[in-house]
């Protein structure tokens, strides 16, 4: 490490990584269940299940954000943290705040949940992605405010970097965007207009800001080209991603209830949002041609090269796939969604917060820049065992999706819903052997800590 103040990323890091874990087994739980219905119920239903593992996706994703800001900020501004105390703070207050809001989904149900938690007061619950109680909201919202704040002022006294101005850029909008969270209107077509304005412009827009500035530090680190030439790509990138971003939300519009122009609006704009993903690729691979240095941390390397490829596989292919408004006219719901959606969390942001771990976790635990050889072993077999359980895993729900659109939307007459369902059983189990094998990439990523050792090569 650099500054002494970074090591309060490490806790963070460590957070992250095990809401990750528990985020698959729920995975897997719902995963089982689309093919044996009761399984464990009455003690975890599906909707239940479903909703802990895409809430553990956010607050995991969000721990691994800010542990990285942590790390990555005193680097950039060339000073220490400006407080670390509240940085750890925060962070015991956002864990268990998390831990028994799960609890809360687990234990007690959600109309009870609900009605505890003063959701009467200020309703904001029973939203997808958004169920957590208003106490927690606000909880999320107090955690992010210092976060802001400890950030904002380690920027402020220190040197100004592109790196860091566009994440605290993004770390800004991504709180700013969640206080729509709480607006909760009667009429459902203006909850789902604004519903669209935290999911959407988060994870398709601020969060990529995030992303940018993140692989653009760890290219830096790992290649040694110089900051201005992968600042002038930054800013290229970033600009066309608020464009196609914000625009493209309109892709979420097409069956609101909301005006016809957004077809067209979104149809465009949501066809151009591959073009960032795809200059990402070519940013990434570019720098690791020109790099000056050959940095032994190979895996830290391997994880920022596949951020960019999925990430454009996941959320630009696969996007673009079902964004026209004639096309998402019949997959919109489908399991074609949930191939993009798995493909796309998993590559641009799932993969930039594993990549940030792997290049700092040995430096934050004195082993220089790598935790020796069988760590970085660990480490590549996990990445390609994961990658390619995802892309299985994508594969077999798109195939779900399709035969799925076929009969149930394009028939004539259309095969009632649970018909489709034992139509597409086979894609199913295949998808839950590939979530098993992901299960065993990410154990070997968790063993690559407990394999390493001091290193004494170089940590430059």
């Amino acid at each position: 490490m650099t500054y002494q103040s970074q090591s309060v990323a490490k806790p963070y890091f460590i957070a992250a990584l095990g809401l990750f874990t528990g985020q698959i087994v729920f995975g897997l739980i719902m995963g089982l269940q689309y093919v044996v219905g009761d399984f464990l119920f009455p003690y975890i239903p599906f909707n239940v299940a479903r909703m802990v593992h895409t809430n553990l996706l956010i607050v995991w994703l969000l721990f691994g954000f800010m542990g990285a800001s942590y790390y990555l900020v005193p680097e950039e501004s060339e000073t220490e943290l400006h407080s670390p105390q509240l940085a750890l703070a925060l962070f015991w207050i956002f864990l268990v705040a998390g831990a028994l809001t799960i609890l809360g989904y687990l234990l007690v149900p959600y109309a009870a949940l609900a009605k505890m938690t003063g959701n009467d007061l200020l309703p904001t619950m029973g939203r997808e992605f958004l169920e957590q109680p208003t106490i927690t909201k606000i909880g999320i919202v107090v955690v992010c405010l210092g976060f802001l704040y400890n950030i904002a002022m380690t920027v402020l006294k220190g040197r100004k970097t592109v790196i860091s101005m566009i994440l605290l850029g993004g770390l800004l909008g991504l709180a700013l965007l969640f206080l729509f969270a709480f607006y909760n209107p009667v009429n459902l077509v203006l909850d789902k207009f604004f519903w669209w304005w935290v999911v959407h412009l988060w994870v398709e827009g601020v969060w990529e800001l995030i992303l940018g500035a993140i692989l653009s530090f760890i290219l830096i680190k790992v290649t040694g080209v110089d900051r201005e030439i992968i600042e002038k790509w930054l800013y290229v990138i970033i600009s066309m991603t608020l464009i196609t971003g914000i625009i493209g939300t309109g892709h979420h519009y097409f069956w609101i209830g909301t005006p016809e122009y957004w077809q067209w609006w979104g149809s465009i704009f949501s066809a151009m949002e591959p073009i960032p993903f795809f200059m990402m690729v070519v940013f990434a691979f570019n720098m690791i041609n020109r790099r000056r240095r050959n940095h032994p941390n190979k895996a830290a390397t391997l994880w920022a090269l596949g951020t960019a490829v999925m990430a454009f596989l996941g959320a630009g292919i696969w996007g673009f796939m079902h964004t026209l408004s004639p096309v998402n006219y019949y997959t919109h719901g489908s399991q074609i969604t949930a191939a993009h959606g798995h493909l796309a969390f998993f590559g641009a942001y799932a993969m930039i917060v594993m990549a940030i771990i792997s290049y700092a976790m040995p430096l934050l635990r004195g082993h220089g820049a790598t935790s020796g050889v069988w760590s970085q072993r660990f480490e590549v077999w996990s990445f390609w065992l994961m990658t390619g359980s995802m892309i299985a895993i994508t594969l077999f729900l798109t195939g779900a999706g399709i035969l799925q659109v076929h009969l149930q939307r394009m028939a004539s007459p259309p095969t009632p819903f649970m018909e489709t369902q034992n139509q597409i059983h086979l894609f199913y189990w295949l998808r839950e052997w590939a979530g098993l094998f992901f299960l065993l990439g990410l154990i070997l990523y968790l063993t690559s800590f407990f394999a390493g050792r001091k290193n004494l090569a170089p940590s430059s």
